[in-house]
């Protein structure tokens, strides 16, 4: 497995070059706490020249790692691009490194709101009930999690919830 793509234009046939294979994982390089790769991006790109302008077309693949937002549980999910179009600027006839390019297109398609019952094995994407039983009426049946004991960090807005009943 190579580390980086990289094109040739002045030696790429007029109609155009197929290219696959995969690039590691370690290309995302993704800052701890974020969404980490668990596999190599896998391509399958179809390179053409336009003038100045190295178009690359086909599909890409990644699966990622995923905290889900609404459960917190970890989940693989592979971002897939079946039609990715990726346009990279042909500066001088040397070699292009076209990594980044790929790795950018691949992020950019992230889910905004990762949930677990979108990935690869998905999961029931429920939110613990825990969770919401915090400030619910006593009549839901629900138990609201106890304040610790001396605990009045509510105590100030207990006392303008009396100032706004009063006449």
């Amino acid at each position: 497995m190579k580390g980086t793509l990289r094109i040739d234009p002045a030696n790429l046939p007029e109609d155009g070059k197929a290219f696959t294979g995969q690039l590691p994982k370690t290309i995302f390089d993704l800052p701890e706490g974020d969404a980490q790769a668990v596999g190599p991006l896998e391509y399958a790109l179809w390179a053409q020249r336009f003038g100045s302008e190295l178009l690359l077309t086909g599909s890409l693949s990644a699966p990622f790692e995923f905290t889900c937002v609404r459960t917190l549980h970890p989940f693989i999910q592979t971002i897939r691009l079946e039609a990715a179009a990726i346009s990279v600027e042909i500066e001088t006839e040397a070699e292009i490194d076209v990594t980044e390019a790929l790795r950018e297109e691949v992020l950019l398609h992230f889910p905004v709101d990762p949930r677990c019952e979108e990935g690869d094995d998905p999961q029931s994407c429920e939110i613990d009930p825990r969770y919401l039983s915090v400030d619910k009426p006593p009549e839901d049946g629900l138990t609201t999690r106890p304040r610790a004991v001396g605990d009045d960090r509510w105590s100030a807005l207990d006392i303008l919830k009396d100032l706004k009943d009063s006449p």
